[in-house]
């Protein structure tokens, strides 16, 4: 990150603190805690001093980013044997049975092509867009302009087929009017170039107008690799499954079953998404790198691993603007995986969601600040890390962690957030709409909060509701909005002083465990 970047930030935080006390005097107070049906509340918690040896912990190893280059991408091309064009029936074809399945889901084809559905297939060898128009007839694939081409059928990468969208290419447009999408069933590089949803009647974008209504979209199957290096994306996906924009998807499981694929993998570096239903979706993909991209006013999230990914590297993006939920999610059981270096901001929800049992993850280093919920969200999520990440002016908490254990939060600054600095709660689900087999969950939270600083947070610096257990140490309070001073909400509330006596005059660690633990309490 630029010297200048970071200069303005602290600056910005700077101006925050000074500003909070009158800025969030409108924000809404927070609502009691509500505990889960299944648990009673610790009548009562001792708090002592713990030893410090436990809590020390080295700072993250984080993955070295200098391989995952525009240069390395390129060197993966294997140009040597030409592929073979063909425009086929859509019918039969693996890479596009989930688009012209049950539900009468050939229907938009057949209106969009005005008969028997056909797409463009990339088989057996390398191609790039100029042979596809040399080979094409123009109703299909044709260059309008020099170096812009317009696809009318949806084009796919054949299991041994290279398709390269390179710097020769000054747009491709995928006809939303025709139906043309793109799915990689073998290898796609798109590179230096630009990939757009395309409306013809407008001759523009296909800006979104309703989630139901077709755009175009690109799909890579399990067995794939993809890499979108320096390019720009914009108007794709809608809410239709795997149509959500550019998606990264093992094949669904009866399919797996058969084709017995491994996951599919890539890198996307460098490049913008816009105007995309998801900027970024995957479902078992492994070791795929999202690195140094801008998503930017995308409709529902940004970036949104998603069941079973692992592997993950997400680093140095920045995301902005999204217009229905959040920032950067990660959900069920995405687990392994680095979220480092982001920048989340702005975002209709949350910046930054770890969700329905995704652990082992390290969050490092994100600055997540002005988005109109929370800052980091935990759901459901145990075992995760947060390192050194700076929430700073969200509309609600800072950091709040639901029904997870063992989060280890480490050297973060929370600061002049709406709400409280770091908030942990319990929650019963069972009776929302939530699938319990599919995401089972323990109405229990524990924390250990270890350095950094929670400063100016308009309901105070910390609410822990009902925890199995909560170790703090070293963690600096500054400037509290209100003229009482620091004061904490929930359990840590009522032993306050006793806390703030360990914690601060003694600097020691303290220990808050409930007299009565969980399980007996739940007996």
């Amino acid at each position: 990150m630029n010297s200048a970047r970071k200069g303005s930030l602290s600056l910005l935080a700077g101006a925050m603190l000074l500003a909070s006390a009158g800025a969030f005097a409108n924000v809404e107070p927070a609502k009691p805690v509500t505990t889960a049906k299944e648990l009673q509340q610790a009548k009562t918690y001792t708090v002592s001093s713990a030893p410090t040896e436990a809590l020390e912990l080295a700072k993250p190893k984080l993955p070295d980013l200098s391989g995952y280059t525009a240069e390395a991408a390129a060197a993966k091309i294997v140009r040597s044997k030409p592929g073979k064009i063909s425009v086929r029936r859509m019918m039969q074809e693996d890479a596009l049975k989930d688009f012209i399945g049950g539900d009468n889901k050939m229907a938009e084809w057949v209106v969009r092509q005005h008969g028997i559905p056909q797409a463009i297939f990339v088989d057996d060898g390398y191609m790039n867009l100029k042979e596809l128009a040399q080979k094409l007839p123009k109703q299909y694939f044709s260059e309008t302009s020099p170096g812009v081409y317009l696809a009318k059928l949806p084009i796919v990468v054949g299991r041994k087929g290279i398709l390269e969208i390179d710097g020769q290419t000054q747009e491709l447009r995928l006809s939303q009017e025709a139906g043309s999408f793109l799915v990689n069933d073998g290898q796609l590089f798109v590179r230096d170039t630009k990939v757009t949803g395309w409306r013809e009647k407008d001759n523009g974008p296909a800006t979104f107008r309703s989630p139901k209504e077709f755009r175009p979209f690109l799909l890579a199957w399990g067995g794939t690799e993809t890499y979108i290096v320096n390019s720009k994306m914009a108007s794709f996906g809608y809410a239709n499954s795997k149509s959500y924009g550019v998606s990264i998807s093992q094949y669904t499981p009866n399919m797996a079953k058969v084709l017995k694929r491994p996951e599919p993998t890539g890198w996307i570096v460098g490049s913008e998404f816009s105007d995309m239903w998801y900027g970024f979706y995957c479902y078992e993909t492994r070791d795929f790198v999202v690195k140094g991209n801008t998503y930017k006013d995308n409709i529902v999230y940004g970036i949104d691993p998603h069941d079973r990914s692992h592997g993950l590297i997400i680093a140095e993006n920045t995301v902005y603007g999204t217009k229905k939920k959040h920032g950067i999610i990660i959900s069920r059981e995405v687990n392994d995986s680095f979220i480092f270096n982001n920048k989340s901001y702005d975002n209709h929800l949350s910046g930054l969601v770890i969700d329905r049992n995704s652990v082992n993850n390290i969050i490092a280093y994100n600055e997540i600040y002005k988005n109109h919920t929370d800052g980091i969200t935990l759901y459901e999520s145990a075992d995760n890390l947060l390192w050194g990440n700076k929430v700073i002016s969200n509309k609600r908490h800072g950091i709040r962690i639901r029904n997870s254990v063992n989060i280890r939060l480490y050297e973060n600054v929370a600061m002049a957030n709406g709400l409280t600095g770091v908030y942990g709660h319990i929650k019963d689900l069972t009776d929302t709409d939530r699938d319990i087999k599919l995401d089972p969950f323990d109405a229990q939270v524990s924390l250990i909060v270890v350095g950094g600083e929670l400063a100016a947070n308009g309901s105070g610096p910390l609410s822990i509701d009902s925890p199995l257990s909560v170790e703090l140490y070293r963690v600096s309070m500054l400037a509290p909005t209100k003229s009482s001073g620091i004061s904490f909400n929930g359990i840590l509330g009522e032993r306050q002083d006793e806390i703030l006596d360990l914690l601060v005059r003694q600097q020691k660690a303290v220990l808050i465990d409930p007299v009565e633990r969980q399980t007996e309490l739940r007996d």
